[in-house]
């Protein structure tokens, strides 16, 4: 006899929460999201669907494999992964999940997910992040990136909040650590920019030219 789960149909699809990192494309035309267990070595885009991590055919999830994408039911439960050394550049995701799922006592594991919320935490420093700046380290063709403040970039590959939703798409929204909407889908455009975007661009842009004013200065300098 083989053992059948219960099947639920839910009206709408379930929530849930789950930490990434940020990722940026090579040519830095997409944006998506790389995990921070077993799935880590495959980035993943806003909308996607999951795959056997160890290259098996089967669909994901399957009941005797543990592939699959992961969330927690408890946003202070994803919240709580945060605090590890190794993590404290994630991001807090809020995601719809879609397609088959498995259960479980503290979360699911499913087949296909859109992320709805990106939240951002503070830069290094403990200044509210108005970028996401290059970490140090990737994927192949996947750059990964970390929260940072406009006086942290210095001349680092980034993206501001702003544009990193933009080029994830699928109606992603990208919120600082305070809680604030820094971007939304439908910012395609400057016109569709409000103040909060505004003058994080702003402060993107003056920290990029004061470093660029501050090595010029150095090599006036040099050339005395």
């Amino acid at each position: 006899m083989r053992l059948r789960l219960p099947e639920e149909r839910p009206t709408e699809p379930p929530t849930g929460y789950k930490i990434a990192h940020p990722v940026l494309s090579q040519d830095g035309t997409r944006a998506g999201f790389t995990g921070v267990s077993l799935g880590g070595a495959l980035p993943y885009g806003v909308l996607a669907d999951a795959s056997c991590v160890y290259g098996l055919r089967h669909r994901a999830p399957h009941r005797r494999c543990d592939c699959g994408f992961h969330c927690v039911h408890d946003r202070a439960a994803a919240e709580a992964l945060l605090c590890t050394a190794e993590h404290r550049a994630a991001l807090l995701l809020e995601v719809s999940v879609l397609g088959a799922y498995i259960r479980f006592e503290r979360g699911f594991r499913y087949a296909r997910q859109r992320v709805r919320t990106a939240t951002v935490g503070s830069c290094a420093c403990g200044t509210v992040a108005a970028a996401l700046a290059d970490a140090g380290w990737g994927r192949p063709g996947w750059r990964a990136l970390a929260p940072s403040c406009a006086g942290c970039v210095r001349g680092r590959t980034s993206v501001s909040l702003a544009a990193f939703a933009r080029l994830g798409g699928e109606g992603l929204r990208v919120v600082a650590g305070s809680g604030d909407a820094l971007a939304s889908a439908d910012l395609g455009t400057a016109e569709g920019f409000g103040v909060p975007e505004l003058v994080a661009e702003a402060a993107l842009l003056q920290a990029r030219l004061d470093w660029f004013q501050t090595q010029l200065g150095r090599l006036g300098e040099r050339g005395e």
